[in-house]
């Protein structure tokens, strides 16, 4: 018996991140363990398992120079990894506390799927020119503040909702509306920064890409029909998403954000013609952008896909909750 790929799991025939988020509704009885064996393992990841990029997909020597260009996407990726690492060990909480078979597969596939988001970005590090034998320790020194500042306490209010209330839909929506729904969008912004500079890495992008339209999909549709059988749990809801947008304004997003697009600003000016007409979206090219402005953009898209998705849960008074216009 043979599987066609499913249009959404096709590397080549995906949508991006933010229209599969924006428009495409998946639910745990669509997205189940068969589903990942099939449309994933041997869909969105067939010959790119190993690094998360084809093989011609290359990585320019440029990209392995000592030089701002090659420090950006280090941090970027390092700091990647280390988020997608906790991920994991968060996301473990909900498969040991789901309420169904359904569910417990489906945080089964996002757990290997983040598991594996961490091993390619921290693999393209070596790729990059980082000595494998010194890789997690330079990772490690790396993030170590961002880590503490940023990761941990969100970290800490997810798992303290599931582990310590009891509350899988809440740590659901936390997980899926709060933390994916801000961080998802400068994911998107990401590949398209890399498209050009470095292949391998906008490969690897794309792919993490795909794998976010469907937790994010179907963790909306979790919140989404929770509520339609307890519209009294409308009030928890909404207090997690004002306590989670209160959280994203305490942590210090912005000075990481901006000293990564710093180096991407300064190094990308030295290939001029190769990013010459490129653009980062319709009638804005990359090279007339600055650090803020990315910054903005990323925003902007988090704004729109958090409208989409909390139209389709029946949320959308938490709209103006989630809104951007403060982050720290």
């Amino acid at each position: 018996m043979t599987h066609s790929i499913p249009r959404e799991a096709d590397f080549d025939l995906a949508p991006s991140m933010l229209d599969g988020a924006m428009t495409l509704n998946m639910t745990t009885r669509d997205c189940d363990l068969v589903y990942w064996l099939t449309a994933v393992a041997q869909g969105t990841l067939k010959g790119r398992a190993v690094t998360g990029h084809a093989e011609t997909a290359p990585t320019p020597e440029f990209m392995r120079e000592p030089g701002p260009l090659r420090e950006a996407l280090i941090l970027e990726l390092g700091w990647r990894s280390v988020a997608e690492e906790r991920a994991v060990r968060t996301l473990s909480y909900f498969v040991a506390d789901a309420p169904g078979i359904p569910e417990m597969e489906f945080f089964a596939t996002q757990v290997l799927d983040e598991a594996r988001h961490s091993q390619i970005f921290r693999d393209h590090l070596v790729e990059l020119g980082v000595p494998a034998d010194q890789l997690l320790e330079t990772i490690a020194e790396m993030s170590a503040e961002y880590t503490a500042e940023v990761l941990t306490p969100i970290e800490e209010f997810v798992v303290r909702t599931i582990r310590d209330e009891g509350d899988f839909v809440g740590a659901v929506a936390a997980f899926t509306i709060v933390v994916e729904g801000v961080l998802a969008p400068a994911a998107e912004l990401s590949e398209r920064k890399w498209d050009r500079l470095d292949p391998a890495a906008g490969e690897i992008a794309r792919g993490a890409g795909i794998d976010e339209i469907r937790h994010l999909t179907v963790g909306s549709s979790i919140v989404r029909e929770h509520l339609i059988r307890h519209p009294e749990y409308r009030s928890r809801v909404l207090d997690i998403v004002t306590e989670g947008r209160k959280l994203w304004d305490e942590v210090p997003v912005l000075k990481y954000v901006l000293r990564r697009e710093n180096l991407f600003q300064e190094g990308m000016q030295d290939h001029v013609d190769l990013l010459d007409g490129y653009e980062v979206f319709p009638g804005r090219e990359l090279l007339d952008t600055s650090p803020m402005e990315r910054y903005d953009i990323a925003e902007r898209w988090t704004d729109e896909m958090s409208e989409a998705r909390l139209r389709y849960m029946d949320l959308e008074e938490a709209t103006a909750i989630l809104a951007t216009n403060s982050r720290s």
